[in-house]
């Protein structure tokens, strides 16, 4: 970041890509450094859907800046937001990113919901980006999206996605969370289930068999998929859709005798890259939670990976956790191998009421092959890639949210750095609702930019004690 003269002191300049913006020290406007990654990934989508195209965007300038300078064949972007403050920053930082982006570029003080459903002409890309749950303008956005068109949604609201809270979820997404080590990958399910898309009366009729309700064993980390429905073949080749088959599981667990929780539904089609992951298994578990469960060391990914392979089944890593893993091997399969493990790597001994216990005093019906298969290694580990980088400083991650007032409370979880100048500034909190801002917190228009003089941060990531390098 760069500070600018003495007309501009209270703002900074920060880069991504080929776009720059103002930003003020005082904490007007919302910013998260983490979508630096998430926003290339969209421009490059675009990039390769389009050549030319009418675009929307909602929300946050840089988004809409990146927007202007980065993709070609631009016809339009229409940037909207309630919030006063947000869109006078935005249309100062269209004038910043030049002639271009101010003749590409609109921002708007509505609603965004209202102005989706009113607008004349359809968008061929939406991209929401709201500061918490999209859910109240996903109506809308499919609406506004051409046929064939492009929806991209960001959800920050992960406490409530990832199980904290489940009847909020169930209100804003129409599903209920359950908690597990899969939580972040759920959570993308979640919003892809109750962003309900169709373009003819096949697909409507075949999204029940995407859609599945998970049961989450209490006591070790087992769970099942439930699909909503099945098909059947009927004369002239055709299929016909009833309900599904179920349920999959007893009331206990076969592994260690607990209940099971239900969450759901989810989305449980393949999203992923099969080159890279394993695309028709939804969710995963993470390999030193199984080992946690029967208390015992854990095994190395590898020598896992192997005995999983040996055994005839197949298994991949996963793009959330550098220790989770995606199997198509059953659950009897899975405690197998570990209880194989344990026999030759003995542990100490455990309560009786415990489910490490429980499943422990089962015999395996499978001799686990420890020996090193040909695919053991990952497809990233083999080509030596490194999926899961160290954060480039700390505290990184979204910051305190646009103009609320600083507390004792966020310096000391996020640290006086992660605060993004809002404490030195003191900003007040926004009126929330109508999209008015206290006046204190409005930036004032720049009069002139003289010089800049940039100071590029470093770009050399240290490792922290709770952050892996690569993937294992």
């Amino acid at each position: 970041m760069a500070q600018v003269d003495d007309k501009l002191k209270d703002y900074e300049i920060r880069k991504e890509g080929e776009a720059e913006i103002l930003l003020h020290k005082r904490n007007a406007v919302f910013y998260n450094p983490v979508q630096f990654l998430w926003k290339s990934i969209s421009d490059q989508v675009v990039h390769s859907k389009f050549t030319s195209f009418y675009g929307f965007g909602c929300y946050f300038e840089f988004t809409i800046s990146r927007y202007a300078r980065e993709v070609e064949g631009l016809g339009k972007v229409v940037a909207l937001d309630n919030d006063k403050a947000s869109v006078e920053d935005c249309k100062r930082n269209i004038k910043f990113n030049g002639a271009s982006a101010t003749s590409e570029v609109e921002a708007y003080l509505v609603d965004a919901r209202i102005h989706m459903l009113m607008h004349p002409k359809e968008f061929d890309v939406v991209d929401l980006d709201p500061y918490g749950s999209p859910s109240i303008f996903l109506d809308s956005a499919v609406q506004a999206v051409a046929d064939g068109g492009l929806l991209m949604c960001t959800a920050t609201d992960m406490a409530v996605l990832c199980g904290t809270n489940g009847e909020v979820c169930y209100s804003k997404y129409g599903s209920f969370p359950t908690k597990g080590k899969y939580c972040h990958e759920m959570a993308l399910r979640i919003l892809l289930a109750s962003i309900e898309v169709h373009s003819s009366a096949s697909e409507i009729k075949n999204t029940p068999l995407k859609l599945s309700y998970i049961y989450q064993c209490v006591g070790c980390d087992s769970f099942h998929l439930q699909c909503l429905a099945r098909t059947v073949p009927k004369k002239n080749n055709g299929v016909k859709h009833v309900p599904a088959i179920g349920p999959v599981v007893p009331q206990e667990c076969s592994d260690c005798g607990k209940k099971f929780n239900v969450g759901g539904p989810i989305w449980s089609a393949p999203i992923h890259d099969q080159d890279w992951e394993l695309h028709d298994i939804p969710l995963f578990f993470s390999l030193h939670n199984i080992a946690g469960t029967v208390k015992c060391t854990s095994p190395s990914l590898v020598m896992f990976r192997s005995a999983v392979l040996n055994a005839g089944y197949r298994i991949s890593s996963t793009h959330v956790n550098p220790l989770g893993v995606k199997s198509d091997a059953p659950w009897d399969v899975i405690w197998d191998i570990m209880r194989c493990w344990v026999k030759n790597h003995p542990i100490k001994e455990q309560p009786r009421d415990t489910p490490g216990t429980a499943i422990l005093s089962k015999s395996p019906k499978l001799e686990a092959n420890f020996s090193r298969a040909v695919a053991a290694l990952s497809k990233a580990r083999a080509k030596k890639i490194k999926r899961f980088l160290p954060n480039p400083e700390r505290h990184w991650g979204p910051k305190v949210r646009a103009g609320r007032k600083i507390t004792s409370k966020h310096v000391s979880l996020l640290g006086p750095e992660a605060i993004n100048g809002a404490v030195n500034g003191g900003g007040d909190c926004h009126k929330e609702g109508n999209g008015a801002a206290a006046p204190d917190n409005t930036a004032p228009e720049p009069e002139g930019i003289k010089e800049v003089v940039e100071n590029e941060p470093s770009i050399k990531r240290q490792k922290t004690s709770d952050e892996p390098a690569s993937e294992p």
